[in-house]
């Protein structure tokens, strides 16, 4: 059994291990130096997301049997890809297409905010009325199948070796924990990481009820696309501590923390005066 045979046969168990030590680091790091005081019962956000975790987990396995490391196998033995097509050296084809699939959720993360169809299913992930580790898995179902989808037209496209699309999976899994942990950086630290990672408090700030402030720092790992396209916003109007979270008009944890309501929540009320598509956000700010 080669690499390629090893890292494959072992995916699962190595995204998992993963995820769960990610998760109690995290977790713990929440406990012991907390960024913000949660203002909703922990008990009730952590049932809701985990559980939505559980159920996006089964449905996936169940709709979508292959995996993408699996359709990365595939593409490779049918010279499927721009990668697989060309003669790229391993040690560039790895680090690029890591590079190139972490632009693509970025561009996937624009466009549920910017098409109002798709931004009734991402708000699940923004109604959340805290911010803590679980929230970085807190997606509707239908988010997640779409969101597979795209993964796996970016995977046939550009054919990244099998090894990059588990360094993906792994690196988008654990970014998304971390930058949204409850947890306190040094300000020091927190400047050096944001030259290349999304730092909690970058992240944070994504998730302000302020139409401006909501549409900017998209990112989930890598912090260079929201420097380049013009995106970034350094910190909230109202500083970590005084900014609200969520969505403005959503804010009974029974409709917006219960899974229940989660599930329930991108078919409920009109979207009016859109977010990303506002010009002008001085009416929102000054709200």
């Amino acid at each position: 059994m080669n690499f390629e045979q090893f890292i494959q046969a072992n995916e699962p168990a190595i995204r998992l291990g993963f995820f769960l030590g990610t998760f109690v680091v995290i977790g713990l790091w929440e406990v012991l130096a907390p960024r913000r005081a949660l203002t909703v019962s922990k008990a009730l956000r952590w049932t809701s997301n985990l559980g939505l975790v559980v159920l996006n987990t089964v449905l996936l396995r169940l709709l979508f049997p292959i995996v993408g490391v699996g359709l990365a196998v595939f593409s490779a033995e049918n010279d499927w890809g721009v990668l697989n097509h060309f003669d790229v050296p391993f040690w560039v084809a790895v680090p690029l297409a890591v590079i190139i699939m972490d632009f693509v959720i970025w561009l996937q993360h624009v466009m549920v905010h910017a098409v109002p169809a798709l931004w009734r299913l991402h708000r699940v992930h923004h109604a959340d009325l805290d911010y803590d580790v679980t929230t970085g898995a807190r997606f509707h179902p239908l988010e997640i199948m779409l969101s597979m989808l795209i993964k796996f037209a970016t995977i046939i496209v550009l054919g990244p070796p099998v090894i990059a699309v588990v360094i993906f999976e792994v690196m988008l899994n654990a970014t998304a924990m971390f930058n949204h942990g409850n947890i306190r950086l040094p300000s020091a630290l927190d400047r050096v990481l944001r030259w290349m990672l999304v730092t909690p408090d970058m992240h944070r700030v994504h998730h302000s009820v302020e139409d401006d402030e909501t549409n900017s720092n998209f990112g989930f790992s890598l912090t260079w696309w929201d420097y380049l396209f013009g995106t970034y916003r350094e910190q909230p109007r109202a500083g970590h501590e005084g900014m609200t979270i969520g969505i403005r008009d959503y804010t009974d944890p029974n409709e917006v923390d219960r899974l229940d309501g989660m599930l329930w929540l991108p078919f409920r009320g009109e979207i009016k005066d859109y977010a990303i598509n506002r010009r002008n956000y001085s009416d929102a700010a000054a709200r």
